[in-house]
């Protein structure tokens, strides 16, 4: 704690109190024993149970678990390609147009993002509904996987690839033998990344719903309008432990893969 002053400490106890002291709130009172969802009435599980008999909220959490899968998995393949298109191929024709376009969704606010892809299936006359929401979750979340993969290809020490393909090794098989379980961490994390993002949208799935593909953060935005309930905080804090464990996992997982990496080159320059 040398060279930390009050303020410096202060000032972070008040910036996470800030951003996580509302989340606890919300775990707190889902177990609440009261419906009112600001006064505590003892310990109870009872709003958990509750929800499996919520239609509603189920069938809105379905349909944003699928979006989600589907968008996610799409999602990183194309973002997966985009990153080594941009680090592998530094010159061809289009290139800065390519790239802009791949990353124009980080920068974009979200309601422009939301209105232009209404827009898009509109013109071309796509009845809106699970399909055009899950293609819009895959439009702006491919950059965030395309980003989070470039980053690992970047310090890629393409000597590996060179040497696979010298022995002969086609450049199909040297990506998945060689490139890919090597990238592997970043490309799980982009899937983990697209997948809670998908989870959390709210605007965007606003913009290109049809009937029958409400999203759970669209029904839990529909009846917080009308008051917050135990159930909301139930389903609210079941999504921030899949959250977490994902984030987890993909720690995890990164973890253990670059010590594995490290342990193989160390292993190789043994020998």
């Amino acid at each position: 704690m040398g060279n930390w002053s009050r303020f410096n400490i202060a000032s972070i106890v008040l910036g996470f109190g800030f951003l996580y002291l509302p989340i606890v709130l919300l775990v707190i009172f889902s177990f609440n024993e009261s419906k009112l969802v600001t006064v505590w009435a003892g310990f109870s599980t009872k709003w958990y149970a509750q929800l499996w008999h919520n239609q509603a909220l189920l069938d809105a959490a379905w349909v944003t678990i699928r979006v989600a899968l589907i968008s996610a998995t799409c999602a990183t393949v194309l973002g997966t390609l985009a990153a080594l298109a941009l680090v592998r191929y530094t010159r061809f024709r289009g290139r800065m147009l390519f790239s802009g376009m791949v990353y124009a969704p980080l920068v974009m606010p979200e309601v422009i993002t939301g209105l232009s892809l209404l827009l898009l299936f509109v013109a071309i006359g796509l009845d809106r509904g699970f399909w055009t929401i899950t293609l819009a979750h895959i439009t702006f979340t491919m950059c965030f996987v395309a980003v989070v993969v470039q980053s690992r290809l970047l310090s890629f020490d393409q000597s590996i690839e060179e040497a696979a393909l010298d022995l002969g090794a086609t450049p199909v098989r040297t990506f998945f033998a060689i490139t890919l379980p090597v990238i592997a961490p970043a490309v799980f994390s982009g899937w983990v990344l697209a997948f809670t993002l998908s989870l959390d949208d709210l605007v965007i799935s606003s913009f290109t719903t049809g009937p029958g593909a409400t999203t759970l953060p669209m029904k839990i935005y529909s009846q917080v309008r009308l008051g917050v309930t135990p159930e909301i905080n139930a389903i609210c804090t079941i999504l921030i432990g899949i959250v977490a464990i994902g984030v987890i996992v993909a720690s995890v997982v990164t973890k253990q893969r670059e010590a594995q990496r490290e342990r193989d080159e160390r292993a190789a320059f043994a020998q």
